[in-house]
């Protein structure tokens, strides 16, 4: 049996979980007028694009270059994986939770 979150990725499933928990009648919905996957495919596309983006803008912002991860590797991973954090918080409450 194919599954309605089949094609989804991670931030789509999560706001799929997130409207089960808190609002199973748009879910219902959605499924009755046939639109819920396109709608969980477009917030997981929409999302990922936008973690990309934000995800490198932050780090040129903040120096994360090429030259410090020649330099000092740990350092970059450091600041990286910090950045990918904030992003990620951010995401989760502009897509996830909405």
């Amino acid at each position: 049996m194919k599954t309605e979150l089949e094609n989804i990725g991670a931030w789509g499933r999560m706001h799929y979980d997130f409207l089960y928990r808190n609002n199973r009648t748009v879910i219902n919905v959605m499924r009755l007028n046939g639109t819920l996957n396109s709608y969980l495919a477009d917030i997981d596309r929409n999302a990922c694009d936008m973690f990309d983006s934000l995800v490198r803008q932050t780090a040129e912002n903040e120096g994360v270059i090429e030259q410090l991860k020649v330099s000092d590797q740990m350092e970059c991973i450091r600041r990286i994986n910090n950045i990918q954090s904030r992003v990620r918080e951010f995401i989760l409450n502009e897509f996830v939770y909405k």
